[in-house]
This record gives structure tokens, sequence and C-alpha cells, in this order.
């Protein structure tokens, strides 16, 4: 059986490598690939989008897409084309990268109360993309090859080694088609389609010491507790239990004592004394906990200058000459095209000459920097670590002082702000993803050059995707109230933050307060944003995401230990197919009951209480993990044995 071979991790010059397929001069590229990865990058775009605005974690869809990309050219090109593969997984990751960096500020509009032009949001999300690909185009050849080894690129040597591996990927995609299935019914039947049956456990105690403890019965979020792990859906819930069991309870406790007439500071209708667990939350805990992703972001940030001097530095200093005679001029429009936009849509949106120099200058500056960043850091811990919340906090905390020193202070301001940081924000992610897909055509052979091209497509079609599904949930996006449909920690986040700079209408002393526990949480060696997001989200998110990576512990604990791999790997598939089935037919649901489609229900008595609701889970966990305990380790062929 062919591998990867030993010099793909290093031990070698990135020039003298020897890739798996040598396509570096050749075009796999036809319609059909194009046809399909346009697909591809619809799905996982639509996917993260809708998945990341609710629980505020994304999945990286390199393997995902490797494997759908894998079976797609199977049933409709009946040959086993190597390169068309990683064509396909790299305009999935163009999709995914989309949307991961969009969701995190472009909401914010409509959080500020503003709308949401779709034709602006794909103006300048179009603009972030190229952009970014035409920076990285000129320093890509020192990333990708010069630095071969010292730059590891784990995410990617992941999708390399399943794209070699996709012989089996059947089985692969046999069980991506498993969770969409579990994903999909259960969407039918809760409030995310029909709504026939209670998928929300709910304990909440308004007595003297206040507390409450949800959990969303959601196949995605267990999913996504899967993939992610432990460690990091342990982090992301201990946040939550601070939050609902300690500073609510102690919040709530210490307003009891407060004397009449004394009200909510953001509601003069609520008498202090009197709050509920969600008022509690939703006027105090909330902005604790936006003060330690704030403290979280500028650490992370501060923390990165190094980084930045030396990317910056090795950008300078690296050779001109590209390795592969990959440069071609298509880096070069990009780069061109994106700034351009950039300044265009900054007079067109802005409507001030001054402010629209500025703020173009500002964003071109910011993101070039932090896109060098993320190609460098993408190398060291992939895209799916990649620190973009805190790149982007401190663009906006720089954007947001500069509004404010010049007095653009009214809400059309702080909208055109955040559109300069929706485009700084894109241009980030990208920068991740594009380096890492590119990292993986270099360790498996392909033409840089012709992937570029596909990624740029993939990123536009990104764009529109993203920026349409925002469209068609502004209003569930705009609910204001507990509980609702979509907690949007990021952008909610970057809204507080921009209004909070230029307006000072804020309870600044819970933030402060959040600000400190950030900082000993950084002493204690805690990772920050972790628990911030934790602290900020429901509680019934992080419980089922914490419930995933329970079941992933059962999986790793239990069944055949020779097969552990094959579990692991199967099971991380089958995340990923719950993934796409809830949120795919989730965006489906929305659509059918804003057209009055259809109608869901409210379900009551049996059907409406926890009692079903741990039912459901019951049957979602089994359902999960049968599948996988059946896995049994492949047999290795004999040329293989020693």
């Amino acid at each position: 059986m062919r591998e990867l071979s030993k010099t793909a991790y290093g031990g070698i010059e990135g020039k003298n490598y020897v890739p798996y397929e040598d396509g570096r001069h050749s075009k796999a590229g036809n319609l059909i690939v194009l046809v399909l990865g346009i697909l591809l990058a619809i799905l996982f775009a639509a996917s993260t989008a809708y998945s990341g605005m609710k629980a505020g974690l994304t999945v990286a869809a390199g393997i995902p897409g490797a494997i759908l990309g894998s079976g797609l050219l199977t049933i409709f090109i009946r040959k086993n084309n190597f390169l068309m593969k990683n064509i396909l997984q790299s305009m999935a990751t163009g999709g995914e990268s989309i949307a991961s960096g969009l969701i995190f500020v472009l909401p914010s509009l409509i959080l500020i109360g503003g709308q949401v032009n779709f034709f602006q949001g794909v103006i300048v999300g179009i603009a972030g993309v190229l952009f970014s690909i035409g920076v990285l185009a000129f320093i890509q050849d020192y990333l990708l090859i010069e630095e071969h080894g010292l730059l590891v690129y784990p995410e990617s040597m992941a999708i390399s080694e399943t794209l070699v591996a996709s012989d089996t990927g059947g089985d692969s995609l046999k069980f991506m088609g498993i969770g969409f299935a579990i994903g999909g019914i259960i969407t039918l039947l809760t409030s995310g389609f029909f709504g026939i049956v209670n998928n929300y456990i709910s304990y909440i105690n308004e007595r003297t010491y206040k507390w409450r403890f949800e959990m969303e019965v959601n196949p995605m979020l267990l999913g996504i507790g899967f993939i992610v792990g432990m460690k990091i859906s342990v982090t992301m819930f201990a946040g939550s239990i601070l939050a609902n069991f300690a500073i609510v309870p102690l919040i709530g406790y210490l307003a009891g004592m407060a004397s009449e007439g004394q009200t909510v500071w953001n509601d003069a209708t609520t008498p202090l004394n009197q709050m509920t667990v969600a008022q509690i939350s939703g006027s105090y805990a909330r902005y604790i906990g936006a003060g330690m992703m704030i403290s979280g972001g500028i650490i992370g940030a501060v923390k990165l200058i190094p980084t930045i001097v030396q990317s910056v530095r090795n950008t300078l200093a690296a050779r001109r000459g590209a390795v592969q005679g990959e440069r071609d001029s298509a880096g070069i429009i990009s780069l061109f095209v994106g700034v351009i936009i950039a300044f265009v849509f900054g007079f067109v949106f802005t409507g001030n000459f001054l402010m629209a120099i500025v703020g173009a200058i500002l964003a071109l500056i910011l993101s070039m920097l932090f896109v060098i960043v993320a190609g460098g850091l993408t190398g060291t811990i992939g895209t799916s670590n990649l620190p973009v919340s805190g790149m982007t906090i401190a663009s906006l905390v720089i954007l947001s002082l500069v509004f404010l020193i010049m007095g653009w202070t009214t809400d059309g301001n702080i909208q055109s702000l955040l559109l300069f940081g929706t485009f700084i924000v894109v241009a980030i992610s990208v920068g991740g993803g594009y380096s890492q897909a590119q990292k993986v055509t270099f360790i498996t052979g392909g033409n840089m050059s012709e992937v570029r091209k596909f990624f740029i497509v993939a990123g536009i079609i990104g764009v529109v995707t993203v920026v349409g599904v925002i469209t068609l949930l502004r209003d569930q996006l705009a609910y204001v109230g507990d509980s609702p449909p979509f907690a949007l920690p990021q952008a909610n986040l970057m809204a507080t933050l921009s209004q909070g700079i230029i307006h000072g209408d804020l309870p600044w002393n819970t933030i402060i307060v959040g600000a400190v526990m950030g900082i000993v949480m950084q002493m204690l060696g805690l990772s920050i944003m972790t628990v911030a997001i934790g602290f900020y989200l429901p509680i019934a998110t992080t419980a089922i995401v914490l419930a995933g990576a329970l079941v992933r512990y059962f999986v790793e604990k239990f069944g055949d230990r020779d097969a552990l791999d094959e579990r692991i790997s199967s099971g991380v598939s089958l995340s990923s197919g719950l993934v796409a089935g809830c949120s795919i037919i989730g965006l489906i649901g929305i659509i059918l009951q804003v057209t009055h489609v259809i109608e869901p229900g409210s379900p009551t008595g049996f059907m409406g209480g926890n009692t079903i609701a741990w039912i459901l889970l019951a049957l979602l966990v089994i359902a999960f993990v049968l599948p996988l305990m059946g896995v049994k380790r492949k047999s290795v062929p004999m040329d293989n044995c020693e």
C-alpha cells in the first residue's frame, strides 16, 4: 500500500521533497470538479455558519471534504483521480473558512439594531477573500516550501493522510451518511422543523440560591463535542458552571438585599431585588463573560507580537524566487482587486471620504499583518486552534479608538466600522484555510496555481452562501430574551466592544470584573477564550457539547483496543454527518417556517416535558455509539509486514 513519504513531515529541504504524486505542472480540474467543489463549498459554508452562530464553535472541513469528495468522484467520474480529490478538499476548506470568519462580525450589525445588506456583505467578504489570497500568494513558497518540516501544518498532514487513504473512504462516507440521517431525523422531530418532540431539558431554581441547568438535545452539538474532545469541552463547561452556579447565585443573593425602587441598569421596569435567573444572566453575567473574552483577546494579541515581528521579518528576508514556479498573475490580480474593492466599498458604504481612506488603510494594514501571522500559526497549531477571535478583537479595538478620536460616533459610523472589521476577520480566516489547503497541495503533489483559482471560486461562493444564511436568519439572530435560538458569542462580543468603546454606555464595572477574571485565568495557565465562551454561552449548549466529549471518552475506553484509531476516525466522520444533517435540515426548516409552508408545533404533555427530552438524548447516544462499537481493525497488507 502506498503511503506518504517520511520526508513529508520534514528532514529534507522543501525544494528537494518528492510529493506523493507529481502533478505540479499538470491540471486536474474540469467542469465536473468545479461543480462538485461548488456544492461542497456551499454545504460546508452553510453548515459552518449555522453551527458556528449557534454554538460558537466550528468544525474544520478539510477531512470531511476529502471524504465526501472521494465519494462524489466515484459516483460522477468513476475513477480514482487523486489530484481531483485534493481540489475538492481545498474548495470545501474555502467555504468553511469563509463562514468561520463572517459569522464573527457581520451579525453584529443586526445586534446593534442595523440591517445586513446582502450586497454590502458580499462585496466586503469578497474583498477580504481576494486580499488575503493575494498576500499569501507572495509568501506561500516561504511558508510552505522553504519552511518545510519547521512549520509542520498538523491539520494539513491529517488531510493528506486522509487523501492517501481514500481507498478506504467508503467506510468514512458510510458513517457520514449515518450521522446525516440521525441529525436530520431528530431535527425534523424537534423545534428545528415540525416541533413534535421537546428536546430541551431544563431545571431552574428561582429561590434564594438562584441557579440553572439546561441541556439542548442537539445532534449537531453532540457531534461537535465528539470532534473537539474532552479538554476543550470540559473547559467550556467549567465556564458555564462558573456562570450558572457561582456568579448568577452571588449576584442574585446580593441583589436581593437592594432597597425598593432600585432597578436593573438596562431595564427600569424590573426591580433589582426581583430579578430572575434569566434577567441576571442577560443584564449582568453576560457582560462579565464579555470582559473575559476581551481580556483573552487582548492578551492573545499581545502574545502574538513576537510572532508578528518574526513573520514579517522572515517574509521580507525570504527568497524572492518561487521554488516551484507557481507564482503567477492570479495572486497579483487577486491582491490588486482586493485593495481596490476595499477603498471602493469604503467610499460607497460610508459616504465619508476621510472615513473611507482612514478605515480602508487601517483595515488593509491590520489584515496584511494578521494574514501573515495566520499563515504561519496554521503551520504550528492548525486552523481549528487559530486565535481568530483574539486578532479580530485587537483589530476592532484599534479601529474603534480611531473612530472615537475622529469623532465618528453615530450608529451609522459604528456599522461602517463593523464592515471594516468584517473585511479583516474574513481575511484572517481565509489566510489560515488557504495556507492549510495549499500545504496539502504541496505535500500531495498538486498544482498550486490551479488550486489557488479553485479556492478563490470556493471563497466567493462561500461569501454569497454565508451572507445569504445570515440575511435569512436575521429575525432569529435579532431575538431578544432568554434562550435565543442562536447564541452568537463572538458577534455579541464584537457588537458590545465596538459600541462600548465609542458610546461608553455599558456596565463597565462588570466588564472590568470579567477582564480581571480573564487575567487570573491567564496566570493560572487556563485557556481564557475557551472558559469565556463557556461562560457566555447558554449552559444548554455547553452541556450537550460535553455529552459529546463523554461519548468519545466511552468509545475510547471500551471496545476493541486494536481498532481504536479506526473507531475514532469513524466517529469523527459520523460527527461531521451530524453537523451537516442538523445544519442543512435546520436551514430548510427555517426557510419553510419563514415562508409559512410549515408551522412548527409546541409539544405539550409528555411530549413537551423533560422526560421525553432525556429519552431523546438516550436514543441519540445509543444511535451514535452502536455503529462505532462494531468497527473492526482493518487488516494490514502482507506487503507491509516486516
